[in-house]
């Protein structure tokens, strides 16, 4: 048996034939796809924002001290609410004009 007749004899099995390239796709894709994932992250425009660029355009920032858990807890313990009433919103098809 020549070398050209084993070599044939190789590349007729379906695991050679079919299995090789489907590896080869396998591996070489995740390869491909773990450069395109790159460029995603490499030549993205997100970035933070610090609070003197904030001021500069004109948004306003509450400090954290404004406000805290206690505060809040007083709103909240002033409410009565054991005598509530539930109020439904209209439904677009209920809205009146």
């Amino acid at each position: 048996m020549s070398s050209t007749q084993k070599l044939n004899s190789l590349f007729k099995r379906k695991s050679i034939r079919y299995g090789v390239p489907f590896l080869f796709l396998m591996v070489g894709g995740s390869f491909g796809l773990e450069q395109f994932s790159k460029l995603r992250y490499e030549f993205s425009r997100k970035r933070t924002v610090s609070p003197q660029e904030m001021e500069k355009l004109g948004v306003s920032m509450k400090k954290s001290d404004e406000v805290t858990l206690d505060k809040e807890y007083e709103k909240i313990k002033s409410l009565n609410i054991d005598e509530w009433e539930n109020k439904r919103g209209p439904r677009p098809w209920e809205e009146t004009q």
